[in-house]
């Protein structure tokens, strides 16, 4: 549909908004600029009211943002992921057609405490790998991670295989180690100051944290904790009878 029938039963403000929710989706690009009010009131033969409630409606659905004296503009895609298989950030970028990169924080050989301990089932002070990286989509810091694997499966690792390639990729190629199935506990919450930083958005904003526990067979393999900024992620479930 790309015009307005005022015959319809379908409210105005409806009918406008599924047209230009059409619009954007086919042909325009995040943070494009979208035609003025005036415009739109031109094009479509409506009143002022009515292109004001349909752009309402777009602001609440985040597919429009609103600045202040010049206009409305196209909102960032939202990632969504669909929680039914084991998978990396690397592979899920590249199914959606982003260029994924990592920066490394920190890499380190520590010893690990009572809850890192416990979440790889060894024992307290053993010695770990901690793994600290921004994983990023076109240029955008998508999520914060750290990663704990045991050392001592992983006595070979470098800090050169990781900022060269996915960690996932590694186990495999490197270790012969497959990822066959993983654990993970999502909770909402609020970007902390050094997260603010290194997601390059306002402290206090929502974010999503995921605690991953990775195994290969029965064995714990990896612990991983990242937080994904609210505004670029949305995670989906597919539940079967």
């Amino acid at each position: 549909m790309s015009t307005i029938n005022k015959n319809s039963n379908i409210p105005l403000y409806v009918q406008l908004m599924n047209i230009l929710i059409e619009k954007i989706e086919s042909s325009m690009e995040e943070n494009e600029k979208l035609d003025s009010e005036r415009e739109i009131c031109k094009k479509y033969a409506v009143s002022r009211t009515t292109v004001r409630e349909a752009l309402d409606e777009l602001e609440k659905n985040n597919y429009i943002y609103k600045v202040q004296g010049k206009g409305n503009f196209i909102s960032p895609r939202v990632v969504e992921q669909d929680l039914i298989k084991v998978s990396s950030f690397t592979e899920e970028m590249k199914k959606r057609g982003k260029n994924p990169t990592s920066k490394l924080l920190n890499f380190e050989i520590m010893e690990a405490n009572s809850k890192v301990s416990k979440k790889l089932n060894i024992e307290k002070n053993e010695l770990v790998y901690k793994i600290s990286r921004i994983r990023i989509a076109d240029n955008i810091p998508m999520i914060y991670e750290m990663t704990y694997l045991p050392y001592e499966r992983f006595k070979q690792l470098t800090k050169d295989m990781i900022e060269k390639n996915p960690l996932y990729e590694i186990l495999k190629n490197t270790f012969n180690i497959n990822i066959t199935s993983a654990e993970e506990v999502i909770e909402s919450v609020l970007i902390n100051k050094l997260e603010s930083v290194y997601l390059e958005i306002p402290q206090g904003q929502a974010g999503l944290k995921f605690e991953r526990i990775a195994y290969e067979q029965n064995e714990i393999v990896e612990y991983t904790i990242t937080i994904a900024r609210g505004d670029k992620y949305r995670y989906r479930v597919c539940l079967k009878n």
